[in-house]
Formats: structure tokens, C-alpha cells, sequence
């Protein structure tokens, strides 16, 4: 099958817009029409060079579409489904699906290196050269094919804007909060980094009913628009020190900090924002080999702890159709996080706003 797709061949290059070929599924797989492709700051780190991927590659890991077609012993989604893409799917058999952690799927990270879970690719440039397949969701494409434990029903009224967004920003922001975190009511919180992952970091924090949520970023318009969200003070970390700013705020460091921008020195912020006995939770992705300074000494005197968090910590078959109901019953909203709709072939100048900073979540609409 002839698709359009966006193929990154050369990093800090654009995204080429061309035909590619795409095998059909195979057992266990899913045919996919595109509906809708987030733009990431995870994307741009691959095009920039900063996370290593073979190329040439489709990139987009936060999508969402309809079934087309199955591939044989699939059960779990028809023809005519709608579905939330999963860019960690999981095996079910290993040992962190059988003790729920299924985001940490032993089988899906042994075999993610661009290839499908059984290790061969179903995308091919025109000449017949494979192409890396991101996350076994590349969404950057009209159709693509991914695994059935990867796509995540969803019901058809459900806009798949917002279904795209479920499968990364708001999974991985809100279940950073509620899911890993496990913030208790009245806490204190800081979000370092206000961008599509530390907006629903707020929101997460909001829901679960903390009454200081202070929201820390370099630019001022995504300061305001984090207050949209749930943020009860902002700090610009270009004008002020944030960590004295947060600490005088909350009389001595909050209950937990979250990093959400993804970088060493904002990941020590984190730490250091925190209060005695609090829990820095570090969401964002980092460029490889980006370090953080942390003083090991205030972990022991002070007691304070560091946790990973990839994907919200969630189970995404059980935990984005909890979020879905949330956004149902208006207490998480995903309609205003939308802010810029493009086509596939605006891409590049998708992901240029994203590099200007600009608020708000950029959609590719197919």
C-alpha cells in the first residue's frame, strides 16, 4: 500500500513529504487510518540530532485513528474502532506486564529499535529501503500499522484530537501526578516546564487536590496559559531565582516537584525545589548524556527522593479510558490544550512553532 508520510532522512533537515510503502498486518497488528498526530518536543529531539535514531525514519508517537483492517488473532479492536495509540506496547507475559507495569515492557524495549514487536518493519521508502518505525506508532503518516496491545479503544464521540493527546501529553503529565507521584490533597506542587507534558502535570495536580500549584517556566505566555490549567502561582525562571522563588512561596520547599522540561540542570531545579522528606518526579526527556549536579549529601540529611516517571507510570488499557471519563466529566480538560491544527503537509512549519515556544499543543489533522 502507497501512503503519504513525512520521512525524516537527515537530522537538523526537514521532514520530506513523499509516497511510502506500508506492508499490510500480521498477526497480532492493526491497519490504521491516521485521524490525528500530536506535535512532541520528543519528535524534535530526534530531527534536532539530540536522541540517537536510525534514519531515514517516521517519526510521531502521540496519535490516534480508526481501524482498517487486523491482522490474523487480533481480538481486542475491529474494522470501524476507534482507538488511542500507545507508543509502549506491551507483551503481557514478561515480568513487568505480569507485576503491572506494562510501560516497561521487557519485550517491547528489546525489540525497539525501529522495528515492529516481532523485529521485522512494514515501512519502506519508494526504492525499497526500510524506514525506522518510531514508538511502533509512527503517526506521521495517512496510515500505518501498529501492534493490537497499542491501540486503545475509544468511543466514536470522543474527538481524535483529543484521543491523540491521551496517547502522550496528557497520559504522561496527569499520570505522573496521580499514578506515580500519587500526590495527596493539600499538597504543595512545582512543574518545571510548562509545555504539553507539564500543562497536564498542573492539571494532574489540580485534580488531585493540591492547593499550591506553582508553575515555573522561561516565557511568560506559557506562564499565563499554565493558570489556565490549575497553576495557583508562576514563576519566570529567566527573571528570578525560581528554587529561592518557590521556597520563600511555600515556606520552605514543596511536597514534590515535577521536571517536565527534560534536561539536567532543570532536573537539579527539581530536586532542590523540594522540601525536606519531598519527592522530586522527573517526567521530561533529557538529551542523551545530559547530567544533572545533584548534591548527594541532601538526599541522605534530608530525605528526599528522585523518581523516573515514563508515561505517566500508567497501564494504558486500564488508565486512558480513566482519563477519557475524566475529561467526560469535565474535570480534565483536553479541548483547550489544542491550540494550532495543521496538515501533514504544514509539518515542518509545525514544528518550527514548537521550537519558537509557542503555547499550546500543535495537532496534525488528517
Amino acid at each position: 500500500m502507497r501512503v503519504k508520510a513525512a520521512v525524516l532522512h537527515e537530522e537538523n533537515k526537514p521532514l520530506a513529504i513523499e509516497e511510502i510503502e506500508l506492508q499490510p498486518p500480521k498477526r497480532g497488528e492493526v491497519l490504521i487510518k491516521v485521524g490525528a498526530a500530536g506535535i512532541c518536543r520528543s519528535d524534535l529531539h530526534f530531527i534536532k540530532g539530540e536522541a540517537p535514531i536510525t534514519l531515514p525514519a517516521i517519526l510521531g508517537h502521540e496519535g490516534s485513528g480508526t481501524v482498517e483492517a487486523v491482522g490474523e488473532g487480533v481480538t481486542m479492536v475491529k474494522p470501524g474502532d476507534r482507538v488511542i495509540l500507545s507508543f509502549v506496547p506491551n507483551c503481557g507475559f514478561c515480568h513487568y506486564c505480569e507485576t503491572g507495569r506494562p510501560h516497561l515492557c521487557d519485550t517491547a524495549l528489546s525489540v525497539n529499535r525501529g522495528v515492529m514487536m516481532d523485529g521485522t518493519s512494514r515501512h519502506f521508502t519508494a526504492s525499497g529501503k526500510q524506514i525506522t518505525n518510531m514508538g511502533k506508532v509512527s503517526c506521521f503518516a495517512e496510515r500505518t500499522v501498529a501492534p493490537e496491545s497499542g491501540c486503545i479503544p475509544v468511543a466514536e464521540d470522543f474527538p481524535l484530537e483529543n484521543a491523540a493527546l491521551v496517547g502522550c501529553s496528557v497520559t504522561t503529565g496527569v499520570g505522573a501526578v496521580l499514578f506515580n507521584a500519587k500526590v495527596q490533597p493539600g499538597s504543595s506542587v512545582a512543574v518545571v516546564g510548562c509545555g504539553g507534558v507539564g500543562l497536564n502535570v498542573i492539571q494532574g495536580a489540580r485534580i488531585a487536590g493540591a492547593t499550591t500549584i506553582i508553575a515555573v517556566d522561561v516565557q511568560d505566555p506559557q506562564l499565563d496559559f499554565a493558570c489556565r490549567f490549575g497553576a495557583t502561582h508562576s514563576v519566570n525562571a529567566s527573571r528570578e531565582d525560581a528554587v529561592a522563588r518557590v521556597r520563600q512561596i511555600t515556606q520552605g520547599g514543596v511536597d514534590y516537584a515535577f521536571e517536565a522540561f527534560g534536561g539536567g540542570e532543570t532536573t537539579n531545579m527539581a530536586v532542590e525545589m523540594t522540601r525536606k522528606g519531598g519527592t522530586a518526579v522527573i517526567v521530561g526527556l533529557a538529551p542523551v548524556g545530559d547530567k544533572a549536579p545533584i548534591e548527594a549529601m541532601t538526599l541522605t540529611r534530608l530525605e528526599k527522593t528522585i523518581k523516573g516517571c515514563y508515561y505517566g507510570s500508567s497501564r494504558p488499557r486500564q488508565d486512558m479510558p480513566r482519563l477519557v471519563e475524566l475529561y467526560r466529566r469535565g474535570v480534565l480538560d483536553i479541548d483547550h490544550l489544542v491550540a494550532r491544527r495543521y496538515s501533514l503537509d504544514q509539518i515542518n512549519g509545525a514544528f518550527a512553532d514548537l521550537d519558537s515556544s509557542k503555547v499550546g499543543r500543535g495537532v496534525i489533522v488528517f
